[in-house]
């Protein structure tokens, strides 16, 4: 049985926030990646299309999530579904850093406006 300890758990930094990733291919998982997001106050993540879903919880903060050029605050408790092909940009106006759990399949690739392809290490 897998089991990924806390302790085991990857950290990853981009954008200004980080990402400790728990469920991969590496830890085991076969078809879906969780990983939880910190969000420092002040943060502006730019804006990138996904090619997979995923499914962002806010455990604690605030955010301001904009999708497909529609911006909504969301709170803890909040859940958003990104779709794929979404465009995304993350944006933490608090004085708070926010914290969420997200989770996508395995080969999650983000496109930035400027063209770049990122193939998130949390995500595959």
């Amino acid at each position: 049985m897998p089991v990924v300890r806390s302790s085991e758990a990857v950290v990853h930094e981009i954008h200004g926030a980080r990402f400790v990733s728990y469920a991969t291919p590496r830890t085991g998982s076969k078809e879906l990646c969780a990983w939880r997001g910190e969000i420092p106050a002040g943060t502006k993540a730019p804006a990138h299309t996904v090619n997979r879903e995923e499914i962002l919880h806010l455990l604690t903060g605030e955010l301001l999530i904009t999708l497909d050029g529609r911006t909504e605050r969301v709170t803890a408790g909040d859940t958003v579904i990104i779709n794929p092909g979404a465009t995304l940009a993350v944006e933490n106006p608090t004085d708070r850093t926010a914290v969420s759990w997200v989770t996508t399949s395995v080969g999650l690739e983000a496109e930035l406006a400027d063209g770049t392809l990122i193939s998130p290490p949390w995500a595959n």
